[in-house]
């Protein structure tokens, strides 16, 4: 089967786990290329080189540690005519080389209107799908119902009438649409394959924020040991421990840590539950998905969900590690078999049902 795979270049937890899907695909005997933005692009075009091509894609702009609606709206507007020209380049491209029989995407625009022009069936795989999709079991304070009712616009706006939607994610909730299946998150191989322990440091990663007071925020805690990653640079500071950027090293640190400090972005919290490791969540603010993923981990018991991270939060949450620990052992997914074997289905399925009305 010939499949279309869009990966959006915001970020690339996206990226990470679509490269797992797509090096499943091709081990299946499938013809796969790809579409993608930024640095996501870069990273796919060096793991399958010749089937990765760059689209102009569209980003959030940050005001100091939010989202900021009307710098995202300038920037998608500045930027709108050239990536339009590109990206019809590209169509004619695909066109011109590649006939698909079936369109996958990751929460990504091009490959969703290639699917609709051409009338191909499209399956969806992401995690941002639940917002939209699923009864929520978590209270919503009034400063993030706003931001709700944003993300859920733009959740339904993204990809509407996908054939089937699998949707990504380590809590369980009640479905409110049909053609929509719950999966367990997408693991990485180097994630699968490491030996998870329980040594003396806190893994501290760091994203979109730039919590300037970070470190000395740390060093309040001279007892405690932080790894910390966002920064990309080597310096010790007395018990606090800024790391390079490095794959191996940061899986080697996440596997042997005691806990994890992050924001709410779905892939670290997704390997942290899989590995067992309690997780202090601190979502960037006006971003939703963020905010659920933290909210749920607190409800599940698998650590604490703060607004701002201080040094009394900090020792609050290491406190009861305990405690998140014995809720995490209970956690158990087949690794990635449950949403292989579901994609390999809407595939078959796909191809028995024809072309999208």
């Amino acid at each position: 089967m010939k499949i279309l795979y869009g990966v959006p270049g915001e970020g690339l937890g996206h990226a990470t786990r679509s490269k797992v899907v797509i090096g499943w695909l091709l081990d299946q005997g499938h013809e796969v290329q790809v579409v993608s933005s930024s640095r996501a692009y870069q990273m796919l075009a060096r793991n399958f080189p010749g089937r990765v091509h760059e689209v102009k894609g569209f980003h959030l702009a940050y005001k100091d540690v939010t989202v900021s609606r009307m710098r995202t709206v300038a920037l998608t507007l500045r930027t709108a005519p050239e990536n339009l020209r590109v990206n019809f380049a590209r169509y004619r491209e695909l066109l011109g080389a590649f006939a698909p029989d079936v369109v996958i995407s990751d929460f990504e625009s091009f490959s969703y209107f290639f699917a609709r022009w051409k009338r191909l069936p499209l399956i969806s795989i992401d995690n941002m799908q639940i917002i939209s999709r699923a009864a929520l079991d978590i209270a919503v304070p009034p400063t993030e119902r706003e931001h709700l009712q944003l993300a859920r616009q733009i959740v339904r706006a993204k990809l509407p009438r996908s054939r089937h939607y699998l949707v990504t994610t380590f809590f369980e909730l009640p479905l409110l649409k049909p053609n929509t299946t719950l999966v367990p998150p997408i693991i990485r191989p180097e994630i699968l394959a490491a030996q998870p322990t329980r040594g003396q440091h806190v893994l501290v990663y760091q994203s979109a924020t730039t919590q300037t007071n970070l470190v000395p925020l740390l060093q309040a805690l001279p007892r405690q040991e932080f790894r910390v990653y966002g920064f990309n640079k080597e310096e010790n500071h007395g018990n606090v421990h800024l790391r390079a950027f490095s794959e191996q090293g940061f899986i080697d640190d996440l596997a042997s840590a005691r806990a994890v400090i992050t924001n709410g972005g779905f892939s670290l919290i997704s390997e942290a539950v899989y590995l067992h490791k309690p997780i202090c969540a601190v979502p960037i603010p006006a971003q939703f998905e963020q905010f659920l993923n933290a909210a749920e981990v607190e409800k599940l018991g698998y650590g604490r969900h703060f607004t701002t991270l201080t040094a009394d939060s900090v020792r609050a949450f290491l406190y009861e590690l305990d405690e998140f620990a014995e809720k995490l052992s209970g956690y158990q997914q087949d690794g990635n078999n449950v949403l292989f074997a579901a994609l390999g289905q809407q595939l078959v399925a796909t191809v028995a049902n024809g072309q999208p009305e």
